[in-house]
């Protein structure tokens, strides 16, 4: 255990009074070329790692692993993986780890995404070391008890499960990863019920597959709020227990380019109806395949409104105005090496069925240039509104910076990425959408089928 102070001399430092300071009446116009958005990056003993020096008292550090769904070698892995993080340790029990945390005033997280798997904690900042430290503990010496998997992680894994049938959503959307891409990206988010996850979770084979997602070459470690100099310490003190390579003897984990396919799947559900109109997108900033001109497609494509009181500058809620019971929304879902540009409708099954046929036809009149360059200029400022403010946010700033470090071994520069949206231009714009419509499109359809219409009614070629 590290050396530090007693818990109760933190938790007095940290209700002790700021102090005061003095206003400041100058505004200044931010610059995307600020120093917030830099993280500082490093090596040490054969571990990525970034940091952030964030003016604060608080920290928040994650591990970032390339140990998503997409990564994982059998089904449900990269969920009992998450579930294991905070578990038992051959130094530490689950219970204590929790206590020492409240004790701390700590807030602990773990989550996984198709990619990637990211454990972390926020803190005070004075508790670096002892974070630092329980992050390295969790990846090289977690327990992998039978009675943990058993009673607290596959139970949990059910009940989402269960959680995910009522969830038309995330059943569109895992059918329209699935139909784009097959296997790797297409695999579900989380295992649904027709999953037989006992046959393949077993506490040995999870602890191997820890071995391979923990190596050294598979995970990076950012922090926002910490000194870059005590980070690196504390790394190279307490990960000399990290694997330095995946072991030999089980199944390797698959880093074969990702293939866009397209297709068309319609599920029957009286809970709901969405509808997932899906075309190849952009990659993540990180990777060699990010496409600016999908960006302002997305943010031109809309449909949901980012202004109190306004339904919003955006081609589909200008649309859409007239099926009030249908929201649509456009988002491009980016990867390391492949992207995937959904269009989401939820509602009325009646109204998704004319909201449909909206799309196709704006997505028409964009590559034939029925577009008015205002609406092109609005599109470019959101989309780098967007893009940038992704970077700044914390959260997925983290994510973002950890897998950029694992996959490249640099974090995305947002200085160039929003460049590359100010040079896009309409002819850029019009050249993809043409490019999506003459092309496969995905199609996943949830919910009332005797109303929803199929891919080939409404235009598309699947």
């Amino acid at each position: 255990m590290v050396p530090r102070a007693s818990f109760a001399r933190a938790t007095q430092r940290a209700l002790r009074p700021q102090c005061s300071r003095t206003p400041n009446n100058r505004r200044t116009l931010a610059s995307v070329k600020s120093a917030g958005y830099s993280y500082e990056t490093g090596e040490v003993n054969g571990i990525k790692f970034a940091s952030r020096d964030i003016p604060g008292p608080t920290t928040q550090l994650a591990l970032v692993a390339r140990a998503g769904t997409r990564f994982q070698v059998f089904p449900g892995f990269a969920e009992g993986l998450e579930k294991f993080a905070f578990k038992s340790t051959h130094k530490r029990s689950s219970l204590r780890i929790t206590r020492e945390a409240e004790l701390l005033g700590a807030e602990l997280f773990a989550y996984h995404s198709r990619e990637n798997l990211v454990i972390g904690a926020k803190f005070l900042r004075e508790d670096l070391p002892y974070f630092t430290e329980l992050l390295g503990e969790i990846i090289s010496k977690t327990k992998f008890t039978r009675h943990e998997l058993q009673e607290e992680v596959i139970r949990v894994i059910k009940l989402n499960q269960m959680a995910i049938l009522a969830n038309t959503d995330q059943m569109a959307l895992n059918s329209a990863h699935s139909l784009a891409f097959h296997r790797g990206l297409g695999t579900a988010l989380h295992p649904t019920s027709s999953v037989p996850i006992t046959k393949y979770l077993h506490e040995q084979d999870l602890a191997t597959f820890s071995q391979a997602a923990y190596a050294k070459p598979n995970f990076a470690i950012v922090a926002n709020g910490a000194n870059h100099d005590e980070l690196e310490k504390w790394i190279g003190e307490f990960y000399n227990d990290s694997s330095p390579a995946p072991p030999k003897d089980f199944p390797a984990i698959e880093t074969k380019p990702s293939k866009y396919y397209g297709g068309e799947e319609r599920i029957a559900h009286d809970g709901g109806n969405n509808m997932i109109i899906a075309f190849p997108g952009s990659g993540a900033y990180t990777g060699g395949h990010y496409k600016p001109e999908i960006a302002v497609l997305s943010s031109l494509l809309g449909g949901q409104s980012y202004i109190k009181w306004s339904p919003g500058f955006s081609l589909l809620s200008r649309a859409c105005r007239a099926q009030t019971q249908a929201h649509v929304s456009t988002r491009n879902l980016s990867y390391s090496d492949a992207g995937l540009l959904t269009i989401s409708l939820e509602g009325k099954a009646s109204h998704i069925r004319e909201a449909s046929q909206a799309v196709v036809d704006i997505l028409k009149a964009i590559s034939g240039g029925d577009i008015e360059k205002d609406d092109i200029q609005k599109a470019i400022a959101k989309a780098k509104f967007r893009t940038l403010e992704a970077g700044q946010n914390i959260g997925t700033g983290l994510e973002l910076t950890g897998a950029g470090l694992v996959q490249s071994g640099k974090p995305s520069n947002l200085d160039g990425i929003a460049e590359a949206i100010e040079g896009v231009t309409e002819d850029a714009v019009k050249k993809a959408a043409k490019s999506l419509l003459e092309g496969k499109a995905t199609v996943s359809t949830v919910g009332d089928l005797f109303v929803l219409p199929f891919a080939e009614e409404i235009g598309l070629h699947v």
